[in-house]
């Protein structure tokens, strides 16, 4: 998993409320362990025909939005089942953060561990964002995790918030395991200070 420190990135707005996890990721694709591949299918029925043909209305199909880094999404992004394919297929995508007024909990937290971060913003600053890139799809703003800032490209920073631990995580580029891992010499050391207890008891 890459670090998340400080970056830079265009807008692709996506102003639809409850977009949900099957939208964002079929269920016919869960079948896979991978995540190789699945940025194809992120969006899949929105982006295509049934004969794959893509839909030249769909904003990821526009080519003024192609190299988006940040989505914009509605409100209550990620909604429905907790499949963690959802966050690997908007990584494969091109996507690095989202954006929104508020996230289905058990996405933001599958998000969080693989590497996206889910960005909530209050709707007056999301309506601007909105606005901002369907006027201008060059509309860059930038991301700041150490200081949990968003920047606008007027200037004006918003905080978001995060928790402690997912954010040192990310800012080290590991997930849950990768943090204990990381902490391997302090867990010999204890144990070894502390060695298990023999129970006598019959």
């Amino acid at each position: 998993m890459e670090p998340i420190r400080k970056f830079s990135g265009r807008l692709v707005p996506l102003p639809i409320n409850d977009i949900d996890t099957d939208q964002i990721i079929p269920a016919r694709y869960l079948k896979v362990t991978d995540k190789a591949g699945l940025g194809a299918a992120c969006f899949t029925d929105w982006r295509y025909e049934a004969d794959g043909t893509p839909k030249p209305d769909f904003i990821m199909n526009q080519p003024e939005y192609q190299g988006g880094t940040i989505l914009i999404g509605g409100h209550n992004f990620g909604c429905g089942s907790s499949r963690e394919h959802a966050p690997w297929a908007l990584m494969g995508a091109g996507f690095k953060a989202v954006i929104s007024t508020y996230f289905a909990d058990i996405f933001r937290n599958n998000a969080l561990k693989n590497g996206l971060l889910p960005i909530v913003v209050d709707e007056a600053t999301h309506r601007q964002l909105i606005s901002l890139a369907q006027e201008d799809p060059q509309t860059q703003v930038t991301v700041d995790l150490a200081t949990q800032t968003l920047t606008l490209p007027d200037g004006r920073a918003v905080t978001f918030p995060i928790d402690a631990f997912s954010k040192e995580c990310l800012l080290k580029g590991v997930d849950q395991l990768g943090f204990l891992l990381d902490l391997e010499a302090e867990i010999a050391h204890y144990e070894r200070e502390n060695p298990a207890r023999v129970n006598t008891l019959g």
